[in-house]
C-alpha cells in the first residue's frame, strides 16, 4: 500500500475508534460527534443520488455549442449574470455546484465565468436566502447579496483573467 493511503487509514480507524470508544465510555462530545456524523451521512444519502441524475442530465443534455456561446472565451459580461442567475437555482449547494462547474469549463467557459459559478452558488442560492431572510431580514439579505455579488463577479473576472494569461487549465482528477 502506498504511505498516503496508509496514512489516510490509520486516520480514518483512529477516528472509528474514538467514535466507538466515546460511546463505550459515555464520552459526551465524541458521542455527538458520531450522531453528527450520522446525521449528515443519512442527509447526504438523500441528496447526492438525486444531485448526480441531475448533473449526469446537465452533462447530456447541455450541448458544447450552448456553453460555448453564453459562457464561453467571447462572451459578454451577460456570461456573468447568467452564471450567477445559474448558480441561485443550482439544488443541492456545493455538492451538486462543483461537478456543474466542472463541465462548464470542459465545455468551453471562460475560467472568469465558472469561478464566477461557483462563488455564487456559494453565497445567493434561493432557498438559502429566502432562508436567511426570514431570520435575518430582507434588508440583511439584500444588502449581503448587493455586496457580495459585485465582488464575486470583479474577482472571478481579475482572478480568472490572470489565470488564464499563465496557462492555467483545469484537469480531472
Amino acid at each position: 500500500m502506498k504511505r498516503n493511503a496508509m496514512i489516510k487509514m490509520a486516520c480514518l480507524s483512529g477516528y472509528a475508534l474514538f467514535i466507538l470508544a466515546s460511546f463505550v465510555v459515555d464520552f459526551h462530545p465524541g458521542k455527538e460527534i458520531g450522531l453528527n456524523l450520522a446525521a449528515f451521512s443519512l442527509e447526504m444519502l438523500r441528496i447526492l443520488p438525486c444531485a448526480f441524475i441531475l448533473v449526469g442530465l446537465f452533462e447530456v443534455w447541455v450541448k458544447r455549442e450552448t456553453v460555448e456561446k453564453h459562457f464561453g472565451e467571447r462572451s459578454t459580461i451577460r456570461a456573468y449574470l447568467w452564471a450567477v442567475l445559474l448558480a441561485g437555482t443550482t439544488v443541492g449547494g456545493l455538492y451538486v455546484a462543483f461537478p456543474i462547474a466542472y463541465y462548464l469549463y470542459s465545455k468551453g467557459a471562460k475560467l472568469g465565468v465558472v469561478l464566477t459559478y461557483m462563488g455564487a452558488a456559494a453565497i445567493c442560492r434561493i432557498p438559502m436566502a429566502l432562508f436567511e431572510a426570514s431570520f435575518l431580514g430582507i434588508k440583511f439579505t439584500a444588502t449581503r447579496l448587493l455586496v457580495s455579488l459585485p465582488l464575486v463577479v470583479i474577482s472571478s473576472m481579475l482572478l480568472g483573467h490572470y489565470l488564464t494569461g499563465r496557462g492555467y487549465k483545469v484537469t480531472h482528477g
